[in-house]
């Protein structure tokens, strides 16, 4: 084992061996799950923290990955070192990963329904387009061994990854889970109630969005590259989707959740009001993030343009070079006796 190795190991050990009262106490709170709650107060909200053993240990461990990868790849390649602004968009999306299934967000969603939908834009809208945005595959590929990265490179050509990553697929797997989810009312109702189907909830929420939004932002290498205004296009399609989502919700005229119902809570809004402003918040945050997403391609995409013109510029400047070049030598030779 490298010093590296070592120190890297060293590291998680420590990290995991500080975490284990924050673990004690989220284990704790997962089986208090579903007794009353309190209404929430401030300033006493902010220290409601869950700390879930199983989100946290998942994000120690991307954490200290990436920065090893990090580390590793601008030691070997001092020329090229990673851009530092990619290891703040993945850890501001590792840190709201925590904030949506840790923080008094997660205390408070199987009590309000506004809430919950909170937690789900969080993972979909804001971290995973972060985690994209900060290239974790094309990292993986610079710090990994020559056979590691045959093989992670075989894995991006797979027949698999190459249908799973088609950008249809990921626009219909995205609309699907959300969809799925909310209006699958049974299921809905269980996963607030069962924290293993609670877990696969937000799972299958995190893994659409990276895959969603993989082929629209990413400088990852990627089996499909769309053009910047088919991009444009993917991402307009998907706001009525998730619009049309969320009117569904804000214009029913029953809560459609037994859970919320069953609660009886003494505070905050009644369960319809509760669903109403979360079908808005769907609405409103899904549009936003969709155009900012837009707004920041059609930037790409004249920044890519200008690089180009200014590519067929100096290949036509050369051109004329070599031209006037190979003309004057001409007129030289033809003045020769």
């Amino acid at each position: 084992m490298t010093a590296t190795l070592r120190a890297v190991f060293a590291r998680l050990s420590l990290a995991l061996a500080a975490s284990v009262p924050l673990l004690l106490m989220g284990a704790g709170a997962v089986l208090a799950h579903g007794e009353e709650i309190p209404a929430p107060s401030f300033p006493g909200l902010l220290l409601e923290w869950t700390l879930d053993p199983l989100p946290f240990l998942g994000v120690v461990v991307a954490a200290v990955a990436y920065l090893w990868a990090e580390r590793h790849t601008n030691a070997a390649h001092a020329g090229t070192r990673v851009p530092g602004y990619r290891r703040w968009l993945f850890l501001a999306g590792l840190a709201v990963v925590l904030v949506a299934l840790v923080s008094p967000i997660d205390r408070y969603e199987g009590e309000l329904f506004s809430v919950h939908m909170v937690q789900h834009m969080l993972l979909e809208l804001v971290a995973a387009p972060l985690i994209v945005l900060a290239a974790p595959i094309t990292l993986a590929l610079r710090a990994a061994s020559p056979g590691v990265r045959r093989g992670i490179l075989a894995v991006l050509h797979s027949r698999i990854l190459r249908w799973l990553a088609f950008p249809i697929t990921t626009w219909i797997l995205f609309a699907g889970v959300n969809w799925g989810w909310h209006f699958s009312t049974s299921l809905y109702d269980l996963a607030l109630e069962n924290d293993l189907v609670h877990y696969v909830e937000h799972a299958t929420m995190l893994a659409a969005g990276l895959l969603f939004w993989w082929p629209a932002i990413s400088p990852d290498p990627m089996p499909w590259r769309m053009p910047h205004p088919v991009r444009i296009l993917y991402l307009f399609l998907a706001m009525p989707q998730m619009s049309f989502l969320g009117v569904a919700l804000l214009s029913a005229e029953a809560p459609l959740y037994a859970h919320y119902v069953t609660n009886e809570l003494t505070w905050g809004p009644a369960p319809l009001a509760d669903q109403q402003l979360g079908g808005a918040l769907m609405w409103v945050m899904g549009d936003m993030v969709f155009l900012a997403a837009m707004i920041g391609i059609v930037g790409a995409w004249m920044r890519f343009e200008a690089i180009r013109t200014r590519r067929l510029d100096a290949r036509l400047d050369e051109e004329d070079r070599q031209r006037e070049a190979a003309e004057r030598a001409t007129e030289g030779a033809l003045r020769e006796p």
